[in-house]
């Protein structure tokens, strides 16, 4: 028989203080029984002594200090898993969204796991294609990794989302590959998209979703990302599958962060934000990966909106010292309406060498690569030489270059958000476009693949 505390001497917004507890632990999950019998969820933040100071999952209205009743469960957030999650709808808290029944469990897992022993690491080497040249052919998303999308505020990132877990796959490995997507203070509208869009295109019958909204409680969106990782740690190193983990937005999780920070009377660190924010993100991103002894992998996607468009605001910056990279969207690509407006010179993948090559993608992979770079950052200077000194101060090599920036953003990186691109394709069209550059400019490329791969003259 669970102990019930009539002690509630204190709330504060989300906040409740509890006096005169008992074998109380951290992170522990309580219930709250009101005056009329309705029932709330609480978790343990703090304890001090025999005071705990817990955060409420619901509304804070209605609770009556003088009458209502806390009994503490004496475990934490679980999330109940098994195989029958693939398809289904959950909230963030993990309970079913989508009319079907309860998840009849396999086992019950703890949402906060187990941060991966760097030493029972497995490096990242396998490519992952998700049919989007930018990414594939310039930012190669390797199994194991981590890597961000840095996106602004109306960019189409929720649309870059679903095509990425729509279309990603392991080469090779078709069957044991699985989605899991995490929606955090999302709108509804967002919510539909998502939804309807896996439902549209079948992807839905590989993916669990979570779906955290933007009314539902800041608590609710700190677990959401922690339940993903869950569910992607149970079908990674317990079903052996390949799971690629996508959460969209990770700036919604920190200013739910800083709200409970703020509501406990932290001292702030960076523009408001609590000073653990990134042992915080850490605990959360280090979960991907791929181990020793597994056959399986979690390669992880966070998308996060840069406020006022800010690289250097504390989320990405934090992100991105963890991360292996990051994909950048551009607000003038997207002006230009080429999609998605991925722009791929400040854009980097750490790990892209390690997943191309001969028996990954393809021998030339690496060259053209490095070509196409040079290339375009040359063509976007002689732009902007010509923008200040006008076309005649242009060489004529330069004008190429010129031509080819542009011919490299609308056939190249523009694609829409429905097609999807074989590596073979992608390395097509980087053939394709670098024939507008005289044969004696192409440096980085050897010469048997200049001969072999270079489209011949008509």
């Amino acid at each position: 028989m669970l102990k019930e505390y009539k002690t509630i001497t204190e709330v504060a917004g989300p906040l409740m203080l509890v006096r005169k507890v008992e074998g109380v632990k951290f992170g522990e999950l309580g219930e709250i029984e009101l005056v009329s019998g309705e029932t709330r969820r609480c978790r343990v933040l703090e304890i001090d002594g025999s005071n705990a100071l817990v955060q409420l999952f619901e509304s804070s209205a209605g609770i009556n200090v003088a009458q209502s009743k806390v009994r503490f469960l004496g475990r934490g957030i679980e999330l109940p898993v098994s195989m029958d999650m693939l398809g289904r709808v959950f909230s963030g808290m993990g309970t079913p969204q989508d009319g079907g029944p309860d998840i009849i469990p396999d086992m019950r897992l703890d949402i906060n796991g187990v941060p991966m022993n760097p030493s029972a690491r497995n490096y990242p080497s396998e490519f992952i294609q998700t049919g989007i040249s930018a990414i594939d052919g310039l930012n190669t998303l390797v199994r194991g990794q981590k890597l961000p999308i840095f996106s602004g505020s109306g960019l189409p990132h929720p649309q870059l989302a679903a095509q990425i877990a729509r279309q990603a796959r392991v080469l090779g490995t078709d069957s044991n590959f699985a989605v899991v997507f995490a929606a955090v203070g999302i709108t509804f509208e967002e919510s539909d998209f998502f939804i309807s869009d896996f439902k549209r295109t079948g992807a839905i019958d590989r993916t669990v979703l979570f779906i955290n909204l933007a009314d539902d409680p800041a608590i609710e969106r700190i677990s959401a990302p922690r339940m993903a990782l869950t569910a992607a740690e149970y079908l990674a190193f317990e079903k052996d599958m390949h799971v690629l983990v996508i959460i969209t937005d990770i700036t919604n999780y920190a200013e739910a962060l800083r709200e409970v920070s703020a509501a406990r009377k932290e001292v702030p660190g960076r523009r408001g934000y609590p000073g653990y924010l990134y042992t915080d993100l850490a605990s959360m991103y280090e979960r991907a990966g791929r181990k020793l002894d597994s056959k399986g992998s979690i390669t992880l996607i966070p998308i996060l909106t840069m406020p006022e468009d800010d690289k250097t605001h504390p989320i990405p910056d934090l992100t991105g010292y963890i991360t292996e990279g990051q994909i950048i969207l551009d607000r003038e690509l997207h002006r230009k309406a080429i999609t998605p407006p991925i722009d791929v010179l400040p854009s980097l993948s750490r790990l892209k060498d390690k997943g191309i090559g001969k028996g990954k993608t393809r021998e030339d992979h690496a060259d053209t690569m490095n070509q196409l770079f040079a290339a375009y950052a040359r063509g976007k200077e002689a732009k902007e030489l010509a923008v200040i000194l006008g076309d005649a101060a242009l060489t004529d090599i330069d004008k190429l270059y010129a031509k080819f920036a542009d011919s490299f953003e609308e056939q190249y990186v523009s694609q829409g958000f429905d097609e999807n691109r074989s590596i073979e394709k992608t390395l097509e069209i980087g053939w394709k476009l670098l024939k507008i550059l005289p044969k004696g400019e192409l440096k980085r490329i050897r010469d048997e693949y200049l001969d072999k791969y270079l489209p011949k003259e008509e």
